[in-house]
């Protein structure tokens, strides 16, 4: 039992912070707009700082969940506050706390009405994200994954475009729709096991039949985070609507949540049920990967093919845990990670130029390599590991989901392998139309290249895509034992389920 609850001071911290912004108050409406920025900021990079104190002291050698804090919350219910990390989790955990900073930095300039109600919204967004990678009782996990919708929606519907009430509000709807038959499934498996403590859950053994419901109740609320094709359409929309700062924590850490849940719950809670769908997710991931490619390929909006091509990204994700092979699930995790630092850099890619010249019509751009050149190479190093080049974070992910995949069905890898293809060509495109070209138009001629404050977000998010490409082994050394482990669980329930089948039968 950890003495120190770090767990509990990474998830509460930027909360805190949140508080005290609240109060800050002056005459002058600039004093107290730089003070929530600062302020924010301060505790944004602090609460990084705690995590990576936290990262040192989890030993990835060991697949079981560590620093974990327990805290009676509803006695009577045996329902418990209780947090704790594995392999998979501390490293969106890191990912979280990293992606704010980068965010709040993002919106230094670009954020100019109600600021400090803007950080109040981040500094408790991050707590939500957080506090639900980190929870390992099934009730407080809810709270959380739920808690997240709240200032996602502010943040989409007041600092969002023209039409950001529309966006947010189809972005509550569709998350808030899935979660209800989610919350039925948690309530349904806390009255089965008497108790909602995330690690006794994984080794009981739910009947059958309950099974297949509880995989699609939460299929529902998980595929829909993803978002899995053809429950995909909320997130193009809420993409173009959202503040840059906004679409960077959308992509990079709430399109993962679904994943993360695939991996906590669905897999190794309901292993026969998961193997009775393996089918139906093999065939919304594949459709995910073509269609939206294609997709994507047609777009005129920069924002919304970077947001297509997230989802045929998450396709590889799905496809990868389904495999329940250790090279895909592993591959699936790494991708997550990767998209979430590459495609949170793309959105501050188009942040960049949309602040110069407001719109993010591709057709606008063009000759951009002329007049901002450290723009270009930026704009080159995340394209390329978006498209999965050999060296960049982005190859790993998908060469190891795919490897997963050929090992269990060849037709299903086949096709998802033309993703890579189509992923090439229309970020190829969407590169060539705005960096190359002739520079013939007057407002784009006098754009300006990269500031220091840019460079500042741009340079350690390159270094980390590269690392991961180069060195993929610091990620899946953590990641490899809690993989195994959940494999386990997998396998343990498969056999507990066919031990009851034969029981049945013999007294039949």
């Amino acid at each position: 039992m950890n003495t120190f609850p770090i767990l509990s001071l990474i998830t509460f911290l930027p909360l805190l912070g949140a508080l005290f912004i609240f109060f800050i108050n002056g005459a002058k409406q600039e004093y107290i707009d730089r003070s929530a920025k600062t302020a924010a900021l301060f505790v944004s990079v602090f609460t990084f700082g705690a995590s990576l104190f936290m990262y040192s002291l989890f030993k990835p050698e060991n697949g079981d969940f560590q620093l974990i804090e327990t805290f009676r919350w509803f006695p009577s219910l045996n329902i418990s506050y209780k947090m704790g990390v594995d392999g998979i989790s501390v490293l969106f955990v890191l990912l979280s706390t990293f992606l704010t900073p980068v965010c709040l930095l993002a919106s230094w300039n670009s954020i100019k009405k109600n600021v400090k109600e803007f950080m109040i919204a981040f500094l408790i967004l991050e707590t939500m994200m957080i506090g639900m990678f980190c929870s390992l009782d099934i009730v407080l996990f809810y709270v959380f994954f739920e808690g997240v919708l709240i200032p996602m929606f502010i943040i989409i519907g007041v600092w969002g475009g023209p039409r950001r009430v529309y966006s947010s509000f189809k972005f509550f709807l569709y998350t808030l729709l899935g979660s209800v038959l989610m919350l039925l499934a948690i309530l349904a498996m806390y009255l089965h096991a008497e108790t909602s403590d995330i690690t006794v859950l994984l080794n009981t053994n739910f009947p059958i039949q309950m099974q297949t419901w509880l995989w699609l109740a939460f299929f529902a609320s998980f595929a829909v985070k993803m978002p899995m094709w053809p429950v995909h359409t909320w997130l193009p929309d809420a993409h173009v609507e959202a503040p840059t700062a906004g679409s960077v924590i959308l992509a990079g850490v709430l399109l993962k949540m679904g994943g993360y849940g695939f991996l906590r719950f669905s897999v190794p809670m309901f292993p026969v049920a998961t193997m009775e769908f393996t089918w139906l997710i093999y065939g919304l991931s594949v459709v995910a990967i073509i269609y939206t490619s294609l997709i994507a390929l047609v777009q005129t909006d920069m924002k919304k093919l970077i947001a297509y091509s997230s989802v045929a990204h998450m396709g590889f994700v799905t496809l990868g845990i389904f495999t329940l092979t250790e090279q895909g699930m592993e591959g699936a995790v790494f991708q997550m990670l990767s998209h979430g630092i590459v495609s949170a850099a793309l959105f501050l890619c188009v942040g960049v130029v949309y602040d110069r010249l407001h719109t993010r019509n591709i057709g606008r751009y063009g000759g951009l390599v002329n007049n901002m050149p450290k723009y270009a190479t930026v704009f080159m190093v995340f394209m390329l590991a978006s498209v999965g080049l050999p060296g960049t974070s982005g190859f790993v992910g998908e060469f190891l989901s795919l490897l997963g995949a050929f090992q269990v069905n060849t037709i299903v890898a086949t096709l998802a392998s033309t993703g890579v293809v189509l992923g090439a060509a229309y970020m190829l495109y969407l590169y060539r139309a705005v960096v190359f070209g002739p520079l013939d138009k007057d407002d784009v001629k006098k754009m300006l290249d990269l500031d220091k404050r840019e460079i500042t977000i741009f340079l350690p998010m390159i270094v980390l895509v590269l690392w991961m490409g180069i060195y993929p082994s610091t990620v899946l050394n953590t990641v490899a034992p809690a993989i195994k482990k959940t494999i386990t669980y997998h396998d343990q329930g498969l056999e507990r389920a066919e031990k009851e089948e034969k029981q049945k039968g013999d007294i039949q």
